[in-house]
């Protein structure tokens, strides 16, 4: 019998005016399902401190506007370790933890362009020189450290998807446009989620370089988080049906749609805790503020008042606890 887990779930959680354009596109493109019924949303129960009642360590990267520019950071526990010196931008877009190493990854603004780079405890890797790339996702395996971005500094900016392993450029697509948003390493099998130009814009995967298309280019896409389970590969993104946005999610190639159209969202992030499936995002509100939430298996928990502000939930992360 397998033992009994518990799941303390994590959200990292923007807040903030923002908005986001639909795609303009108008044909409906063959893969997409019916919609869902819309699922009753569940209120968000309160979040105790969960650095004092569960024992388990809570980290978010970000970044923090110091004034002048936005510094890097991550925060441990509600404890902020800032990861530059607060003279050039910088964001932090990912982190993970190895034992009891800390990596957060995240792009520098530099005269005009982004610089890729890690931060391992503190300590900054870079990426790139002075060559514009930029630095979406990190994932550790072993000894081994895996960045998934983008190459933005070839002919007319066009962008390139790419990652690096140990600071070693692997090339994912040649010729662009092209973004790779998340990566995930199971065994030896290196997983890149993100997206390529077609006619529209078109959601995919790429298993040890290998390309696996979610849309068919008919209307845009795009991939920004993948997670493996056993044999199974989950990507979340979008996928516009010519008038907005419509978040979905992907298992093993098929699209399971998580709002029903009439709206614009987008999923950023999923997550697997055995048959649970966690997915954050966002979705526009009827005021066109965007409003945080997450879906656990296609039932969206509400996470801000739109009547408020605007709202982005940009990654979600389960541990046992």
């Amino acid at each position: 019998m397998m033992p009994k887990l518990n799941f303390l779930l994590l959200l990292c959680v923007f807040i903030g005016a923002c908005s986001r354009d639909p795609s303009s596109t108008t044909s409906t493109p063959s893969v997409t399902p019916n919609p869902p019924p819309a699922p009753t949303p569940i209120p968000l129960p309160p979040i105790g401190d969960t650095s004092n009642s569960t024992g388990v360590d809570v980290y978010v990267a970000g970044s923090e506007y110091n004034g002048s520019v936005s510094v890097a950071k991550y925060w441990k526990n509600g404890q902020a370790v800032a990861l530059t010196d607060g003279t050039k931008d910088t964001q932090a877009n990912s982190i993970a933890v190895m034992d009891s190493d800390i990596y957060v990854v995240g792009t520098e603004y530099y005269l005009g362009c982004k610089t890729a780079k890690y931060w391992k405890n503190g300590q900054a890797v870079a990426l790139t020189d002075y060559k514009c790339a930029q630095a979406n996702s990190i994932a550790v395996a072993g000894s081994d450290v895996y960045v998934a971005g983008e190459d933005e500094s070839a002919v007319a900016s066009i962008p390139e998807a790419l990652y690096w392993k140990n600071g070693q450029v692997v090339t994912v697509t040649l010729g662009g446009p092209a973004l790779a948003s998340s990566i995930a390493v199971i065994n030896d099998d290196v997983y890149v989620a993100g997206g390529e130009m077609g006619y529209a814009f078109i959601a995919k995967y790429w298993k040890n370089g290998q390309a696996i298309s979610l849309t068919d280019g008919t209307q845009n896409g795009d991939a920004f988080s993948i997670a493996i389970a056993g044999s199974d590969v989950y990507v979340a993104g979008f996928e516009s049906n010519g008038s907005v946005d419509v978040a979905k999610y992907w298992k093993n190639g098929q699209a399971i749609s998580l709002t029903d159209g009439t709206k614009n969202a987008n999923a950023f992030s999923i997550a697997i805790a055995g048959s649970d499936v966690y997915v954050a995002g966002h979705e526009e509100s009827n005021n066109s503020m965007d409003v945080a939430k997450y879906w656990k298996n296609g039932s969206p928990v509400i996470l801000s008042d739109a009547s408020i502000q605007s709202s982005q939930a940009f990654s979600v992360f389960l541990a046992t606890k």
